[in-house]
């Protein structure tokens, strides 16, 4: 009798995509990022930030591979894109610039959509193991199951670590926020040079 369900994929998916989102690594970016917002702000970000994360996901899992051909672009372009864009991101963190107010209808970029829900939740690391683990399946309904319970999974965690961040917001207070403001930073600096490092080691062997 056929399972319903890969487990042993599953359970693959579920451990890579853990291990590259890192839910327990988002906190201090995310508390970060929202240290202006009110709490009610700040649960809606977490929120449209899961949810951002799991349409790119979903939509690299089913057309990535077509449309990175169709626009002739690498994985490595992309690895160097998203790093780039971290970046410019953690030096944002860095100099405080993301603790300013922003009130809302000022037009500016909603920080959950970006970087919160891609590049930083769906980042190339994520796409590319999603990718691969679709493309290396055998493409059974057990398979499909399994990679959308494990994606699926990975999120939840996601969603639960930023929204029980609150209670990590009021442990702290302000001072210890920004402190965590200014370490998450330096390690998103620090993410997004590996990613461009990787990236660029990718286009030398390439080459």
């Amino acid at each position: 009798m056929t399972s319903v369900i890969d487990v042993q994929l599953f359970g693959s998916v579920f451990i890579t995509l853990f291990v590259i989102m890192d839910p327990p690594g988002t906190v201090p970016i995310f508390l970060g990022l929202t240290s202006a917002m009110t709490r009610a702000q700040r649960n809606r970000a977490a929120r449209q930030a899961v949810l951002v994360a799991l349409g790119v996901i979903v939509a690299f899992a089913l057309f990535g591979q077509k449309l990175l051909d169709y626009l002739h672009i690498t994985l490595p372009a992309l690895q160097a894109s998203g790093g780039l864009l971290l970046l410019l991101v953690a030096m944002e963190l860095l100099t405080g610039k993301m603790e300013e107010p922003k009130p809302a209808g000022n037009g500016k970029v909603n920080v959950a959509l970006v970087p919160l829900g891609t590049p930083l939740l769906a980042g190339p690391g994520a796409i590319v193991a999603t990718m691969v683990f679709v493309q290396q399946s055998d493409q059974t309904a057990a398979d499909w199951v399994a990679i959308a319970l494990g994606v699926l999974a990975v999120h939840v965690c996601l969603y639960l670590f930023m929204r029980f961040a609150n209670v990590i917001h009021r442990v702290l207070g302000e001072g210890g926020t920004i402190l965590v403001t200014r370490i998450a930073g330096l390690l998103l600096a620090a993410i997004a040079v590996q990613l461009i490092a990787n990236a660029v080691e990718a286009f030398i062997k390439a080459a």
